[in-house]
């Protein structure tokens, strides 16, 4: 019997994240991942978007300012070098147990990783921060080297994956971030759209991120699946999984915190 921890899109909000993961038992209060996740016992899934906080207050917090300015580039270099001292934390985290730390890779972190489209909100507020052709700076190549390795998915149990963590969706197409995935809605609908997607892909369950949930993580008890982009409503999702059994997901709960 294993735990997963899964926590949703941080979007920059750090403090937040650590604090889920201290809540968890799954990080000390030096940063460090505690001897249930060094076991393997624990296992900690980061759903994706680690970059990008999600508004201009936000900006402003994580470069420690009254008001952010996207068009300044100073602002935009305080807003990069912070981002970037908590993905080096977090790097170490997942560098002492890469074992049982998985981080899949969102849209936001691949825009980060290949700056081919200007990511923004409904607001009209751009994401261009680590993007040098519009005024930002280049993320530092060591974490380049390890973003680059983060998962598109994560399937754990049988040959097929009983469990399945995606950044999106169990479509596979919903795992590479091109101009079509921009185009399309369906990233952001699936769940109401189309639920049946984890019964057809032949999974036992899924867990996804990508659409912001208001309200808490939601739980899909009829269709086995959660929605888990809620680190904003302080909750994270724990799941039991025994492999050996016939039903290998044994409980699946949103935890405050």
């Amino acid at each position: 019997m294993r735990k997963f921890i899964a926590i949703g899109d941080v979007h920059a909000d750090f403090d937040t994240m650590w604090a889920a993961l201290r809540a968890a038992s799954c990080a000390d209060a030096q940063g460090r991942p505690t001897p249930p996740v060094q076991a393997g016992l624990f296992q900690v899934v980061l759903i994706g978007d680690l970059v990008h906080p999600k508004n201009e207050r936000e900006y402003a917090r994580v470069a420690g300012l009254p008001r952010f300015n996207a068009s300044d580039p100073d602002h935009l270099t305080l807003a990069a070098r912070e981002q970037a001292r908590q993905l080096d934390r977090l790097r170490e985290y997942q560098l002492q147990a890469p074992h049982a730390v998985h981080i899949l890779l969102g849209n936001h972190d691949d825009a980060v990783l290949h700056p081919r489209f200007v990511l923004g909100t409904s607001s009209g507020l751009k994401h261009v921060e680590f993007d040098p052709a519009h005024g930002g700076v280049p993320l530092p190549a060591h974490l380049h080297e390890w973003m680059s390795t983060f998962l598109r998915e994560l399937r754990v149990g049988s040959a097929g994956g009983d469990l399945h963590f995606a950044h999106v969706s169990p479509l596979p197409a919903h795992t590479h971030y091109d101009d079509l995935f921009y185009a399309d809605h369906s990233p952001k609908r699936w769940f109401v759209d189309a639920p049946d997607y984890v019964r057809m892909a032949g999974l036992q369950y899924g867990v996804y991120g990508h659409t912001q949930i208001q309200g808490g993580i939601l739980l899909e008890d009829d269709h086995r699946f959660a929605m888990i982009d809620a680190l904003q409503s302080r909750e994270y999702l724990e799941l039991m999984f025994d492999p050996a059994s016939t039903d290998p997901v044994r409980a699946v709960r949103a935890v405050p915190f």
